[in-house]
C-alpha cells in the first residue's frame, strides 16, 4: 500500500505526535471520518485521533464502496499498519465501526501488534448474530426512512435529492457489508474491551452489549448512556471523558 493510498484511508484532523497514545476511530454505516472531528478536537493532547475514511464518500466519492466487511477490515488493517507509529494504539468503533474495530484488533494482535483498548459502541457482540434484515435492498424511500428512525443523519440532508444521490450508494454498500457479515470464531482478544450503548438503542439491548465480555481475555467494562443509537452525539463530553480515563489507564499500565 503506497503512502498516497494510506493517506486516503486515514485522517488526522489534529496531529499530535507527542500524545502518549493513538486512537483509531471507525465510523458507522454511511458515516465518514469527519464524524469524529469533535472527538479528535476534544481529545487533542491526550491522544492522537486517527479517523478512518471509507471509500465511496466525501473526497472518496468516486471510489466504489466495499460490500464485504472482512475485506474492508483487511484494507484498513493494511493502512493502519503502515500509517501509524509504535505508540500504543486503541480502537473506537460505532455501530458498523465497532464490528470493524473488533476485526482489525484481531488482525493486529495476530500480526504481533499490541492493542491498548477496544471501545465498541452501539453494537451487539460479534458472536450475537443480528436478526436477518435486508436494508441494503430497500428502495431509496425506505432507506431514507431507516436513517431517519436512527436519528443519526441530518434531516435536511435526507430531504435534499442531490445530497441523497451522493450519499445513498455508500450507505447501501455499508449496510450490505453489515448484513452479510459472518463472525469467524477466534480466541478472545488480548486487550481490554469497553462496550458503550444507549439505553434506548432500538438495535442493541444491554445483554447483547454485555456479551462483548466474551471476546476479551482481559478486563471488560459496560457503560450505558442516556439516548438512542446515536447517543454519542448528545453525550460527547461524557464519552470523551470515559475514553480519556481508559486511555490514560492503559498507557500507565502498559498497553495490552
Amino acid at each position: 500500500m503506497s503512502p498516497n493510498t494510506t493517506q486516503r484511508w486515514l485522517r488526522r484532523f489534529h496531529p499530535c505526535p507527542d500524545a502518549p497514545v493513538q486512537l483509531l476511530c471507525l465510523p458507522h454505516a454511511g458515516g465518514s471520518a469527519s464524524f469524529y472531528f469533535p472527538f479528535s478536537q476534544a481529545l487533542s493532547g491526550s491522544a492522537e485521533v486517527v479517523c478512518v475514511q471509507y471509500p465511496g464518500r466525501q473526497e472518496r466519492h468516486d471510489e466504489p464502496g466495499i460490500t464485504e466487511l472482512h475485506t474492508l477490515a483487511d484494507r484498513i488493517t493494511e493502512a493502519v499498519a503502515e500509517g501509524t507509529d509504535d505508540r500504543p494504539l486503541a480502537l473506537f468503533g460505532h455501530s458498523m465501526g465497532a464490528m470493524l474495530a473488533f476485526e482489525i484488533a484481531g488482525r493486529l494482535e495476530d500480526a504481533g501488534t499490541t492493542v491498548a483498548t477496544l471501545f465498541a459502541s452501539g453494537r451487539r457482540a460479534p458472536s450475537h448474530r443480528c436478526p436477518p434484515r435486508n436494508v441494503h435492498g430497500f428502495t431509496d424511500e425506505q432507506l431514507v426512512a431507516e436513517l431517519a428512525a436512527l436519528d443519526g443523519t441530518n434531516a435536511e440532508l435526507l430531504s435534499d435529492p442531490d445530497v441523497l444521490r451522493l450519499i445513498l450508494p455508500a450507505i447501501r454498500s455499508d449496510y450490505e457489508a453489515v448484513e452479510t457479515y459472518r463472525y469467524r470464531p477466534r480466541p478472545p482478544l488480548r486487550c481490554p474491551v469497553v462496550a458503550l450503548v444507549g439505553d434506548r438503542d432500538p438495535r442493541v439491548d444491554l445483554d447483547e452489549a454485555a456479551a462483548w465480555a466474551d471476546h476479551t481475555a482481559r478486563s471488560f467494562a459496560l457503560q450505558v448512556f442516556s439516548g438512542g443509537h446515536f447517543y454519542l452525539s448528545s453525550r460527547q463530553a461524557a464519552v470523551v471523558g470515559l475514553m480519556r480515563q481508559h486511555l490514560t489507564a492503559s498507557t500507565l499500565l502498559g498497553a495490552g
